[in-house]
């Protein structure tokens, strides 16, 4: 029983270090779920761990799915930011569609929308 217990223990411990090892998102420029007055000219995520630039991406959609994105998203020297620059937006709601591979290979996702206008 004692045995069986402490493989447990230990398989629960070595999951939750997995799970710590995955990039997720920490804060974006503009916020998740926020509504802006003025159309930003770039989206910049910032995640809880270094990734791959190569192999990670932002993408921007408007509400009728086309890309709004200018170019590939790039990372930060310290590589736990990556931005992308934008075309001109005008006022309505926009997707934020995100994939990033830690530096330990962990492949994380995730979107978020934010709001251009009054």
């Amino acid at each position: 029983m004692i045995k069986r217990l402490a493989i447990a223990a230990g398989l629960a411990i070595g999951l939750s270090q997995a799970a710590l090892a995955h990039a997720h998102l920490d804060h974006a420029s503009p916020a998740v779920g926020s509504q802006v007055a003025r159309a930003p000219q770039e989206v910049v995520i910032w995640f809880t761990r270094a990734i791959e630039p190569a192999f990670s991406s932002i993408e921007v959609q408007d509400a009728a799915g086309a890309a709004m994105q200018v170019g590939k998203a790039t990372a930060g020297p310290e590589r736990t930011e990556l931005r992308v620059p934008l075309k001109p937006l005008p006022p309505g709601t926009y997707k934020v569609i995100w994939h990033v591979l830690s530096v330990d290979t962990h492949r994380t996702q995730g979107d978020f929308t934010f709001r251009v206008g009054p």
